[in-house]
């Protein structure tokens, strides 16, 4: 078979939560690139104004908070009554809390309830509720693709994270194994990604800093850190019909990091 049609989304349908800017605006950028009909979900207004002027018409966006299940769970409706089906969804959206544990402000004692309550609300509760919404629409269609984003963090401890997302994160990551159980007989497929450094916002960008990113490029076997459109091959194959094998996984993109 063609490449072409291995991974073939011309005509479907995507949702990418946080799709205004880093990995969920590059997810965005090479479903629209390959033809499908994107809806970007941000709590950034203008970030989903700037991102749409590169997406081209066929994209659309909208102000939501994914923390907000009731917003997050109609944004999900409405897409796929406007377009009449629903064959992505992206479930991106995550924040950063306190620093890790290399410094005092990240310790168990220091970590504060609310943060952590907070960081909770969107990377796990926003996140399941995001897949449970793709769900009941994949599931009657018996047909679909969700990716989640959960981070090399979700797969075992990183000194340099914070407490609360390294747990949002590994919950993250068997929330794709168990939903793949549920959904798999529907033929909707979820699997996940697992970033390792890359150059985004989160946790206040924080890898923008060259020092930074060459101290942290150095721990890695391709001695750099990622830049957000590496993730588009992986997001590609995880939303076509080159995945139709691929159920439960989870799977690093992360320079090598977890294999030294």
């Amino acid at each position: 078979m063609k490449s072409e049609l291995l991974f073939d989304v011309r005509g479907h349908v995507a949702v990418v939560t946080a799709g205004a800017d880093g990995l969920g605006f590059n997810m965005a950028e090479v479903m629209a690139a390959n033809g499908a009909r994107v809806v970007i979900l941000d709590v950034d207004a203008l970030g989903i104004k700037t991102a749409l002027a590169k997406l081209g018409p066929e994209a659309e966006g909208h102000v939501v908070d994914v923390a907000d299940t009731a917003a997050v769970k109609s944004a999900i409706d409405t897409a796929a009554a406007k377009y009449g089906r629903l064959d992505v969804v992206f479930a991106n959206a995550g924040i950063g809390a306190q620093p890790g544990i290399f410094i005092p402000e990240g310790h168990l004692e220091a970590v504060k309830l609310d943060q952590w309550e907070k960081v909770v609300r969107t990377n796990l509760t926003g996140t399941f509720v995001t897949i449970q919404a793709a769900a009941a629409h994949m599931k009657p269609r018996r047909r679909g693709r969700i990716v989640v984003t959960s981070s090399i963090g979700g797969l075992g401890g990183q000194a340099q994270m914070s407490y609360a997302y390294i747990a949002t994160k590994a919950a993250v990551a068997n929330l794709v194994r168990q939903a793949a159980l549920e959904l798999a007989p529907y033929n909707v497929l979820i699997n996940g990604i697992a970033p390792g450094p890359i150059q985004t916002n989160i946790s206040g960008g924080r890898l923008h800093d060259p020092e930074i990113a060459k101290r942290v490029g150095a721990l890695l076997p391709l001695n750099r850190v990622g830049q957000p459109p590496e993730i588009k091959g992986l997001a590609l194959l995880l939303a076509s019909p080159a995945s139709s094998f691929m159920t439960g996984t989870v799977i690093p993109i992360d320079g090598g990091l977890t294999c030294s």
